[in-house]
């Protein structure tokens, strides 16, 4: 009888994948000190939550703990995380409800997406760079907005570079969805058999049971 060792049993217990849930549990400080005004310590969850989204791809690469939980954990913390930030920042700043509507757009779309290939039975591709580009400039705006209020720096100079910051930021948000539309696209109408998802097979091959390969 095979027997599991520790490493397969914990194979998910992951700094990427710890990582990622803590991005999901900074969500609900970040929206408290947002909505009452304590904009610091705001600004602390969400420079947390970028750094930590900043860093988990690099540690899972590097150390090869990248796992098919932390594919599906780590673009939901960035939807929850960057869908919350959209909300709060456009209930304070209602210029902003274009890139909010910009972002729900983008982020339905690829979660449609997500569960039409998981119903094909194919496998989701990992985010890219210009995913990860578009949420490094998500951030950086929205820290921008959040310290305008912080340090009262409403001038009209202060205020148009901000918008011009958000209107890039949504542009290459729109770039992103066009480029994972094309790999949505292409997964979708592929007969390769790597691009193919059946799941006992990839937990026998987390248990070592099978090769993740074998047909």
């Amino acid at each position: 009888m095979n027997q599991q060792t520790p490493k397969s049993r914990n194979q998910n217990w992951t700094v990427p994948n710890l990582l990622s849930v803590l991005r999901i549990l900074v969500i609900g400080p970040f929206v408290y000190f947002f909505l009452h005004d304590n904009l610091l310590w705001a600004v602390l969850m969400l420079a947390f939550s970028g750094l930590s989204d900043m860093f988990d791809g690099m540690i899972a690469r590097k150390f090869n703990q990248i796992t098919e939980l932390g594919k599906m954990l780590d673009p939901l913390a960035d939807k929850l995380t960057q869908g919350t930030i959209a909300i709060c920042l456009a209930v304070k700043h209602p210029l902003l409800i274009p890139v909010l509507l910009v972002f729900v757009f983008k982020e339905l779309g690829m979660l449609i997406g997500g569960c039409i290939l998981l119903k094909k039975k194919k496998r989701p591709c990992a985010a890219k760079w210009y995913g990860k580009v578009g949420t490094v400039m998500f951030y950086i705006s929205a820290v921008v907005v959040v310290l305008q209020d912080v340090f009262q720096m409403h001038s009209p100079a202060s205020l148009l570079a901000a918008y011009i910051l958000l209107g890039m930021t949504a542009l290459f948000m729109l770039y992103a969805m066009v480029r994972y539309f094309l790999i949505f696209w292409n997964l979708l109408h592929s007969d390769d058999p790597k691009d193919k998802l059946d799941f006992n097979k990839e937990i026998k091959a987390k248990k070592g049971e099978v090769s993740p390969n074998s047909k």
